[in-house]
């Protein structure tokens, strides 16, 4: 099977990312077609800190490497390199109904929170961008794509696209399919555990980071918000900051729900958050001292990027002339 996905370089990556996405990533590649991308254009629909664009990219790309990522077995590239990702987005906003793009929860969420802010304008990349999403899926040929519960809807517009282009044109896209985790599809914040684990929280305390200390992990896993209970117990209804910690726990020593409760059954709060401290730094700080090893080495990090880049160009190439030859734009 062909899959694909990506990530923005909007700022730091954390575990609910990883857990996520770039975890099964480094599963998939092992049997499948994989295709990873750095998705600089979505980022540029909010506001970014473009001076800081470049470093922000490669050490996204670091981090891909570092939990697991093969060059040699994945297709891993930056998408702003692939022009075909633009050109494929326009020709489907042309059959793409204004409506669809206006129900988008992502986008309702995200103007709102635009609207907050002080002279802070909605741009129409922000509308348009579950079009360029779907252009990411379909150029590939895409069969399956690993995404959070927040990313559904996103995946399937492209699906609807792609029938609606395939009925109009004639047979030109695969429709693809939603890979959802059934535990860590969606990991919180530990401090509202109400809400999903997020980078753009203002509270740095919310988020676990990739690349945090020692210090930092163990300090922000201890201050997680509990409940008032002392029974360490699943029920995201009743104990929802209990059953964040367990998942993660859960998730990063790939156990079973059912056995980490058990493991910790009869044991505090204060020992749940001690060893999960402990979990997380046995995984995270070598991923973290490899990050900064491959960010030294700058001319490795490029030629990842070319090699990937003349890989997806190669396929994207093919799938755009197809898509222009379908609808009457090409005279060859």
């Amino acid at each position: 099977m062909k899959v694909f996905s990506g990530a923005q370089p909007s700022g730091k990556i954390h575990i609910g990312n990883y857990l996520s996405a770039i975890k099964k990533w480094v599963e998939f590649q092992k049997n499948n077609e994989c295709i990873f991308s750095i998705v600089d254009l979505h980022a540029i629909t909010v506001d970014y800190d473009f001076k800081n664009f470049p470093k922000l990219t490669n050490e996204v790309l670091a981090i891909y490497l570092a939990c697991g990522l093969d060059p040699e077995n994945s297709t891993i590239f930056l998408q702003s390199e692939i022009k075909e990702h633009s050109e494929l987005a326009w020709l489907l906003s042309t059959i793409t109904p204004l409506a669809e793009l206006q129900r988008m929860t992502q986008f309702k969420d995200k103007s709102q929170k635009i609207k907050e802010k002080s002279g802070a304008v909605i741009n129409a990349g922000l509308l348009n961008y579950p079009i360029l999403m779907a252009a990411d899926i379909l150029l590939y040929q895409t069969d399956i794509v690993p995404v959070g519960q927040d990313q559904v809807q996103h995946v399937e517009l492209a699906r609807t696209i792609a029938r609606k282009f395939n009925k109009k044109f004639g047979k030109t896209f695969k429709v693809p399919e939603s890979f959802i985790l059934k535990n860590g599809s969606k990991i919180m914040s530990l401090k509202n555990p109400d809400k999903k684990m997020s980078k753009s929280d203002n509270d740095p305390n919310s988020c676990v980071y990739l690349l945090d200390s020692e210090n930092e992990i163990r300090k922000k896993i201890m201050s997680a918000v509990t409940d008032s209970g002392k029974e360490i117990k699943y029920n995201t209804k009743t104990k929802q900051g209990i059953s964040n910690l367990l998942t993660i726990y859960s998730l990063f020593e790939e156990k079973s729900i059912k056995e980490t409760e058990s493991h910790f059954k009869n044991k505090s709060y204060k020992e749940l958050k001690e060893e999960l401290a402990k979990v997380l730094i046995k995984h995270l700080i070598p991923i973290s001292k490899k990050v900064k090893e491959l960010e030294k080495r700058d001319l490795y990090l490029k030629e990842v990027f070319e090699i990937g880049r003349k890989k997806a160009q190669k396929i994207a190439k093919a799938t755009m002339e197809t898509t222009k030859r379908k609808m009457g734009l090409s005279i060859n």
